[in-house]
């Protein structure tokens, strides 16, 4: 493809933001190309994996590697440049730069220089995912993969578990099923469907419940790199959850003027509930120890 097929001015001093294909490579835009083509630098998250793109595309552009492990030295060589007048195309490993990508930080240092930064539309793993997934595409939120300690990970999820969107994560194939059983536990057994190898030759969608998905993976071991999206909170979980809040305090209420089993039979008779689960309940508030 011959230089500046695509008609593209590059700017001096200008960072720019280039999708890659997450699979597919003709989902590469011919903007993109242009942009790869006349920058003075490629800062790629890898550099060998980067190589094999720009080979295809016979573009000869140095390259820098800038990733997670070298961004705080690398970070400030590049703004450097392109203070000093060169332009520098950022580049993800796949899909869209900065999201869940060092880029993020690299876009901060050149805003906070008042350098201007460019972006390109282009190829998305979640948003494709989110748009074939049947879920509700309206809201949604994207949370990416989940933070390495649990305590960490208990308060993201405790923030968005009362959410009705859809939640969008990232995972990868050996720490799938466990963080799916984490998901069900904290989330419950919610509608979910998982996106693999995504524009690739085995792209797959799984959907169903959670506590589905979890069996399936116990028979056939996931591969590939996984979206993971899960329904919001429902209408139904809300009433369930009212439903709860109500006849707990229905029956601790009883518990004042009659004895434990007597409470436990009359709310489970007006909430058509079990009398045993009711009953072990308030046996747990008046001695918290059982």
């Amino acid at each position: 493809m011959e230089r500046g097929t695509y008609m593209s001015e590059i700017k001096a001093g200008t960072l720019y933001l280039v999708p890659t294909p997450i699979g597919n490579l003709s989902d590469m835009t011919e903007r993109a190309i242009s942009v790869l083509q006349q920058v003075d630098y490629i800062a790629a998250e890898d550099t060998r994996h980067s190589g094999i793109l720009l080979k295809h595309l016979d573009i000869h552009v140095p390259m820098i590697s800038y990733h997670e492990h070298n961004k705080n030295e690398m970070g400030p060589r590049l703004i450097k440049k392109l203070k000093d007048g060169l332009s520098i195309a950022q580049l993800s490993d796949a899909g869209m730069p900065v999201i869940s990508d060092p880029g993020a930080d690299l876009v901060k240092l050149a805003l906070e220089a008042a350098i201007e930064v460019v972006p390109l539309p282009g190829p998305n793993a979640a948003l494709t995912a989110l748009i074939a997934s049947g879920l509700d595409a309206r809201q949604f939120t994207f949370i990416g993969f989940l933070p390495k300690t649990t305590a960490k990970s208990d308060k993201l999820i405790a923030q968005v578990k009362s959410l009705f969107m859809t939640l969008i994560f990232y995972e990868a194939p050996h720490r799938l099923k466990s963080t799916l059983k984490y998901l069900e536990k904290q989330l419950g057994n919610r509608n979910a469907v998982l996106a693999r190898e995504l524009t690739k030759k085995f792209e797959t969608f799984s959907r169903g419940r959670l506590q589905t998905l979890i069996e399936q993976l116990e028979e056939t071991p996931a591969r590939g790199e996984y979206v993971v999206l899960i329904e919001g909170k429902t209408e139904q979980e809300i009433e369930q959850e009212e439903q709860a809040a109500d006849w707990r305090e229905y029956a601790l209420e009883l518990t004042k003027e009659m004895s434990l089993k007597e409470a436990a039979r009359q709310a489970a008779k007006k909430y058509n509930l079990s009398r045993r689960n009711i009953y072990q309940y308030l046996l747990s508030t008046k001695n918290p120890l059982n």
